[in-house]
C-alpha cells in the first residue's frame, strides 16, 4: 500500500505538487494520470525516497521508503528506461543489483525469463533498444519479488507484443494481492489495463477512483438510433423526458434515457429500429475534458491551419 499525506514539493519558487493526499490500494492496478509537468514523476521519486518532500509525508507498506531494511523486496520502481552502466550486460546489472540485498542467482534468472531478456541477458545494456532496456527495468523492479511495484511509462518503447505483456503482468500480480502504480501516456491501453485512476494537473489531484466512475463523473452516457421513421421516434422519445441530437450519419444520439426503455417507446409504437446502441465515452475523452485547464503547454494552431 501506498499513502500520502499532504504531500508537497517545491523547487524555488515552482510548486511541483501542491499538498496531494492519496491511497493506492493492494490488490488493484491504479494508474497514474495527468499531463506533462502535472507532477507524476516527482510524486513517483517522492514514494522511492530519491526526492524529499519540502513537507506532508509518503508511506510503502507502512513505512518511508529509506526505513525499510531490504527495500527491493518491498518496493520494485521502474522510473527511468535504461538506468544501467552501458558497459555492463543485462545480466551482470541484475546480479549486481541481486548482491546489494541477497538475493541468490536463481532469482536472477527467473526474472530474465520472465521478462523475456533471455536471448539478450549476455549483451551490453548500451546496445539495448528502448524496449529492451524497458524489460530490463521491468526485471530489475521485479528482483526482490516486492510487494509494490511503481512503473512510469512501463509500455513505452514496446511493441504490441510487449505491450500486452505489461498487461497481462500487473493484472497477475495485483490478483496476487500486490499493489500497482503505473502511469502512461496510452489513454485506450490504461483503460484496458487499471482498475482505478489517479488524475493530477498541476501539482494537485483532479479526480481519484475507479476507471468507469470516472469516465461517467464528466461524461454522460448515450444512446444511438437509427430508424426509417426517426422523426416520429424523436417525438415520442422527447415526450418520454429524454434529449435527442441528430447526428450528421442520420443516426439519433438520445441522451436521459437509458437503452431498454429507447428499445421498449420504439415498439409501443411500432416503430422500426435498424440500430440500437449504447455509446459510452472514452477515457481520453474523458481525460481531455479532465485535463483541459491544467496544460502546461497547449498547441493553440490545428492542423489544419497549419497547413492552409
Amino acid at each position: 500500500m501506498i499513502e500520502a499525506h499532504d504531500l508537497t514539493k517545491r523547487y524555488g519558487p515552482k510548486t511541483a505538487v501542491d499538498s496531494i493526499s492519496f491511497t493506492v490500494e493492494p490488490g488493484t492496478v491504479t494508474g497514474f494520470l495527468g499531463p506533462n509537468g502535472a507532477g507524476k514523476s516527482t510524486t513517483m521519486r517522492m514514494i522511492v525516497g530519491l526526492d524529499r518532500p519540502t513537507s506532508g509525508t509518503v508511506t510503502v507498506n507502512g513505512k518511508p521508503y529509506a526505513q525499510h531494511h531490504s527495500p527491493l523486496g518491498e518496493v520494485g520502481a521502474l522510473l527511468e528506461a535504461k538506468a544501467a552502466h552501458k558497459g555492463r550486460t543485462a545480466r551482470s546489472h541484475l546480479r549486481s543489483l541481486a548482491a546489494t540485498h541477497g538475493i541468490p542467482t536463481k532469482r536472477v534468472d527467473e526474472v530474465i525469463e520472465m521478462t523475456g531478456l533471455k536471448d539478450v541477458a549476455k549483451k551490453r545494456v548500451g546496445g539495448f533498444s528502448l524496449g529492451m532496456g524497458q524489460r530490463l527495468g521491468i526485471a530489475s523492479a521485479m528482483l526482490g519479488d516486492p510487494k509494490t511495484l511503481i512503473l512510469d511509462e512501463p509500455v513505452n518503447g514496446l511493441d504490441p507484443e510487449g505491450v500486452q505483456w505489461v498487461r497481462q503482468l500487473v493484472k497477475y500480480l495485483a490478483s496476487e494481492g500486490r499493489t500497482v502504480f503505473l502511469s502512461s501516456h496510452l489513454m485506450s491501453e490504461m483503460s484496458l489495463t487499471a482498475d482505478r485512476l489517479l488524475v493530477i494537473g498541476r501539482g494537485r489531484i483532479i479526480t481519484a477512483g475507479p476507471v468507469q466512475e470516472v469516465i461517467e463523473s464528466v461524461s454522460q452516457a448515450t444512446v444511438r438510433v437509427r430508424s426509417p421513421q426517426l422523426t416520429e421516434l424523436t417525438a415520442q422519445l422527447e415526450h418520454g423526458g429524454a434529449s435527442v441530437t441528430l447526428a450528421e450519419d442520420g443516426s439519433a444520439l438520445v441522451a436521459g434515457m437509458p437503452p431498454e426503455q429507447v428499445g421498449e417507446t420504439a415498439a409501443a409504437h411500432g416503430l422500426v429500429l435498424h440500430e440500437l446502441s449504447s455509446q459510452r465515452a472514452s477515457l481520453e475523452e474523458a481525460y481531455m475534458t479532465l485535463t483541459q485547464d491544467e496544460v502546461e503547454y497547449r498547441s493553440e494552431t490545428t492542423l489544419q491551419e497549419a497547413h492552409s
